[in-house]
């Protein structure tokens, strides 16, 4: 299959490597182009415009920030709806349903192509073990046929239904992975202030009803600092925004979802939104703070 990708960002890069390893062609846009060039050396096509990447390609992968930077690389001057012959788009970025919905509607009237809003989760060591769990939306057929591309770097496609689907289901899987993080902090922050070696406390809970994905992995790295990010705290706070104007919009009451809300807020306050998520243990742990803060920037 031939391919547009736009937007490498923290996941889009790896995502492209596996794509070039299971045989795909790769046209690559970002917007820092030097980003492009290791890519290049692997075999993908760098270009100049979002609308070279969608022009003779079966289709095109978005991997961006938010709504703003999806419609200015879809929609803008140079964007994907001005490439020739585009049949689908497949959207890996987390926006809002609504906008998700929007989008596919003026792509269609544009130039005839699908939309399919197909967030993911699992982190960068989900795009390179190939586990990435992906929930899709829009229509079932296209699903299927994006599937076969996305497979290179996902475990699992789930189509959740119509267009917006997939994000509001991206947005049920941030409401879960952001409280159970902030709780994770919690339960450090005690740890700490009861004489417990934390270091074992992953260990100890393993296997038990604490056990989590999140646990393993962000026990370690609200321990020790680590200078490569797996994610930001302000991506974070970006989607459970959106989880909390969602919810308000549909009278879902989430309470803890609001706690969460304001913890995030009071760590990006702080000037930790740049740092990654596991910062928000300074919040519980204020002694933690300058450790997090020096790797603002890196």
């Amino acid at each position: 299959m031939k391919i547009g990708f736009c937007g490498l960002g923290l996941m889009g890069a790896p995502m492209v490597r596996k794509l070039l390893a299971a045989g795909h062609a790769v046209k690559v846009w970002n917007r820092s182009p030097q980003k492009i060039a290791p890519l290049a050396a692997l075999g993908a096509e760098a270009v100049a415009t979002p609308a070279l990447a969608a022009s003779d390609v079966d289709a095109v992968l978005l991997c961006l920030y938010d709504a703003e930077a999806v419609e200015s690389v879809v929609f803008g001057a140079e964007g994907v709806v001005h490439g020739t012959g585009l049949k689908w788009l497949a959207d890996h970025s987390s926006i809002p349903p609504e906008a998700t919905r929007g989008y596919a509607r003026r792509l269609e009237a544009a130039c005839g192509a699908v939309w399919i809003d197909a967030p993911v989760s699992g982190g960068i060591a989900g795009v390179e073990a190939g586990t990435l769990a992906i929930m899709a939306g829009g229509p079932a057929d296209s699903v299927a046929l994006a599937a076969q591309a996305m497979r290179a770097y996902a475990g699992r496609v789930t189509h959740m239904g119509p267009s917006g689907a997939g994000q509001a289901t991206k947005l049920c899987n941030q409401a879960i992975v952001a409280t159970t993080v902030v709780a994770i902090a919690e339960a450090i922050g005690l740890a700490q202030r009861n004489g417990i070696e934390v270091g074992k406390l992953a260990e100890a809970l393993a296997g038990g009803w604490a056990d989590s994905k999140p646990l393993q992995v962000f026990v370690p790295r609200m321990i020790e600092v680590q200078s490569e990010s797996i994610g930001a705290l302000s991506t974070m706070l970006k989607d459970v925004d959106t989880v909390a104007a969602l919810a308000q919009k549909s009278d879902a009451p989430m309470p803890v979802t609001s706690s969460v809300q304001q913890v995030l807020r009071a760590a990006s306050a702080l000037g930790l939104g740049a740092a990654e998520l596991s910062a928000v243990v300074s919040i519980m742990l204020p002694e933690r703070r300058a450790a997090f803060a020096r790797t603002v920037g890196q």
